[in-house]
């Protein structure tokens, strides 16, 4: 701070850009929201003609970004490769809700991994008392078949806590020491991607996340309006609880992985496919170049007399 700028003007300039900063993100939200609106129908079309292709979405994530590519170990990349039939990506609390929520589903074909045709794992944007904003969710289960699970059993383990939790049976629970124990034991490089279904992040429930949202907007118009607002003064011991609820997962950036496929994956698929089918021509090419190089080859060496 120059020596000439208050303490109070400081402060000014703050609010300021805290207002600016509201302004932006109200925004985005109304360009999400448009968006929705205006590409529903061509997505619709997209399905039509993309259902026709075989192996549309296998390609697609075969030629995926490195944010989703360095999650799918080689045996996800042979299921996906080999099973999945369709992905879609919705919006689902709009028109009237906010347009950060997002399902995302894989259908499959039948496979040797699991039973399930359809796996579809929703993102909720919440708000917490404390002032943070972000995506929560909620385990889903994969029926794996006998000695086929992926996960080593982390995703069964997640689910059941889940269900403890839901229950009130506390923190000492069987399930809950047992998912500690093989995170400990085992640790979580090389998860497996489907391991990303079993994401909880913070647990905000609807009224919660409705008493922040008010909170949120009183803040934001009494800034507007130039008048004192109060700031939590609590937010490092907020931040250690967040730490705690993030202990117990085995995806920690579920979320982001969901935010990517959402946004890049999904609206740029025909974009992912044209380039696979592009290296699969050139493959291709070079292939035919390589036998043609050796009929060459061959065809210009001396043949070998048979000996008399």
């Amino acid at each position: 701070m120059s020596s000439t700028e208050s303490p109070d003007a400081a402060t000014v300039f703050y609010e300021q850009l805290e207002n600016l900063e509201d302004e932006f993100e109200e925004v985005e939200l109304e360009l999400l929201r448009q968006q929705a609106k205006l590409t529903k129908d061509l997505y619709a079309k997209r399905a039509k003609v993309i259902a026709q292709i075989p192996s549309f979405w296998p390609l697609v994530f075969e030629q995926a970004p490195p944010d989703i590519d360095e999650y799918v170990q080689p045996t996800d990349s042979a299921v996906l490769l080999s099973s999945l039939v369709d992905l879609s990506v919705e919006r689902f609390e709009l028109p009237d809700g906010d347009p950060r929520s997002i399902a995302i589903k894989f259908e499959f074909s039948e496979n040797e991994y699991f039973e399930n045709k359809v796996l579809e794992k929703k993102f909720w944007w919440r708000r917490n008392k404390d002032g943070w904003a972000g995506l929560v969710s909620e385990p889903v289960k994969i029926n794996w078949k006998p000695g086929k699970d992926l996960t080593s059993g982390l995703l069964d383990l997640v689910y059941q806590v889940w269900e403890d939790d839901k229950a009130g049976k506390g923190d000492d629970t069987e399930a809950k020491k047992k998912l500690k124990e093989q995170m400990e034991s085992t640790g979580l490089d090389g998860v497996s991607f489907f391991a990303w279904f079993g994401f909880r992040g913070l647990s905000i429930s609807e009224e919660e996340n409705k008493a922040a949202v008010k909170e949120e907007q009183e803040k934001r118009q009494a800034r507007k309006e130039g008048k004192p607002v109060d700031e939590d003064m609590d937010e490092e011991d907020d931040d250690d609880e967040d730490d705690d609820e993030y202990e117990m997962e085995i995806f920690p950036t579920a979320d982001d992985l969901a935010v990517c496929i959402a946004e890049d994956l999904w609206p740029g698929a025909i974009k992912y496919f044209l380039t696979a089918q592009e290296l699969d021509g050139q493959s291709d090419i070079s292939f035919e170049s390589d036998e043609e190089m050796d009929e060459d080859e061959a065809a210009a060496q001396p043949s070998k007399k048979r000996k008399a």
